[in-house]
């Protein structure tokens, strides 16, 4: 296991789709152990792989004690809404609000290939459309919301 670096918010790789995982092997088992070290050495909550330079549909997470490793990830339902700031590894200390969805479903695939479907609701809805987001390019700057003066 290895701690990669973070990759920062101009660097171009952030801004591109990541392409799905197709081959379930020692490798990607590699890349899902880094992404641990990594994000625990960065003091995060999660880390999809495009922070580390790697354009797969990757992301690892430990939100609410449950670590999660979505490999494939997609949003199949969102309902309600939820307003909370945000920050990001990628993102320095800006931090903003944010408008997402109040609860999510997210079907998944698991580092051996199985599939399986999770909801979340809050904070952990919020964590699974953020690492997603960053699967499409996306960073939590797009959304955020602007302060009223």
């Amino acid at each position: 296991m290895a701690v990669r670096e973070v990759l920062q918010k101009d660097e171009d790789i952030l801004r591109k789709s990541s392409k799905e995982v197709k081959v379930f092997d020692e490798k990607l088992e590699n890349l899902l152990n880094d992404m641990w070290q990594t994000m625990y050495a960065y003091n995060g909550m999660g880390l999809a792989a495009p922070q580390v330079g790697i354009l797969k549909r990757i992301v690892v997470m430990d939100v609410n004690n449950m670590k999660l490793e979505l490999v494939n990830p997609i949003i199949v339902s969102s309902n309600g809404e939820d307003i909370e700031e945000e920050g990001c590894l990628s993102c320095g200390k800006i931090r903003g609000k944010v408008k997402r969805p109040m609860c999510v479903t997210v079907k998944a695939k698991d580092r051996y290939g199985y599939d399986f479907t999770i909801t979340g609701e809050k904070y952990l809805a919020r964590c699974l459309c953020h690492e997603i987001d960053h699967l499409n390019g996306i960073l939590f700057i797009d959304k955020m919301l602007k302060n009223k003066e």
